[in-house]
């Protein structure tokens, strides 16, 4: 028997050289039919070749498969329909932890996850491609997280900021401060060696508003253009010694283990949703599994995290 060929949704944007959140507004949008196994969301190659012939204006539909192909490939307790999707971006575990509530507490939607730094997250909801965005952006003029990058960004829209939570984020250093790294002004000693986040992400916003704010010009960097996708890689090219210093959350620095963490600011991840008219009833629901005892009682083992203010609305257009 034949089993069709699947992809991930990372794969098909690969494959078709644009953005994962694209991909996942062209299943959202019912474009590209797309099914969960487990956490994972996947396209059969079928449905991908399919989408392609009518991108191109052909509507010539693909071949059918036969019923036990289609079985092989998506087994009955995997297969879910995802027309009314919800796109979560960022990539902090509480994401993770609110998507599952969600699978269950809001009905009729289902949660699709997208890995996405704070300022992409916020451009893909000004595009229509993102319902939830979470994010952490430090406006270093103001000492204010999120809310004046969110006022300048979203112009125009209705929207709710919703804390997520506070967290502790510094600066990740090699065992035993070899390079007696004490803040953000140490940054600027001669010859040493730092790992980046990516472009867009709220660490690295963090580190160039501080470098502004310092004085310290990103080009006397040694590695200021190697960039890490995430907390974890981050931490884990510091701790292998191929990096003096890094920026990032506490808890990563905890999981990778064999790294120093120095703490230099509480930041605050917060929620951004779209008032629109079809939108309200379940932006309510989510606002009450944020602020349910069920949702705190799995945040709050996880170090590095103040729930107090978890769940709280911040601000709300009218």
């Amino acid at each position: 028997m034949t089993i069709d060929i699947s992809y991930t949704t990372e794969e098909i944007a690969k494959l078709l050289k644009i953005s994962k959140l694209t991909v996942y507004d062209l299943i959202k949008k019912g474009e590209l039919p797309a099914y969960r196994v487990g956490k994972q969301m996947r396209v059969d190659a079928s449905d991908l070749e399919a989408y392609k012939v009518r991108s191109k204006g052909t509507l010539t539909p693909a071949p059918p498969r036969e019923p036990s192909e289609t079985a092989a490939v998506r087994p009955a307790s995997a297969v879910s329909s995802v027309k009314d999707s919800l796109v979560i971006t960022g990539q902090d575990i509480s994401l993770d932890i609110l998507a599952k509530h969600m699978e269950r507490g809001v009905a009729g939607y289902r949660p699709l996850r997208a890995y996405v730094g704070s300022m992409d997250s916020l451009i893909a909801m000004y595009r229509g491609e993102a319902d939830i965005v979470s994010t952490h952006l430090l406006d270093g003029d103001t000492g204010e997280y999120n809310l004046p990058y969110i006022r300048r960004l979203l112009t125009g829209f209705a929207y709710v900021v919703v804390s997520l939570v506070s967290r502790s984020a510094g600066l990740y250093i090699r065992q035993g401060n070899p390079r007696h790294i004490r803040g953000w002004t140490d940054l600027g000693q001669p010859g040493l060696r730092m790992i980046n986040r990516e472009k867009g992400s709220g660490a690295r916003v963090l580190l160039d508003e501080q470098l502004r704010l310092h004085g310290i010009s990103a080009q006397r960097l040694d590695g200021y253009g190697q960039e890490e996708s995430n907390h974890m890689g981050v931490a884990g090219k510091v701790a292998t010694g191929e990096a003096d210093v890094g920026v990032g959350t506490e808890k990563a620095a905890y999981m990778v283990g064999g790294v120093d963490f120095i703490p230099l600011v509480q930041e605050r991840v917060d929620l951004v949703m779209l008032k629109k008219p079809e939108n309200l009833p379940w932006i309510a629901q989510v606002k009450e599994i944020l602020q349910s005892e069920a949702f705190r009682s799995e945040l709050s083992p996880i170090r590095g995290y103040d729930l107090s203010q978890t769940g709280r609305v911040l601000f709300e257009t009218p």
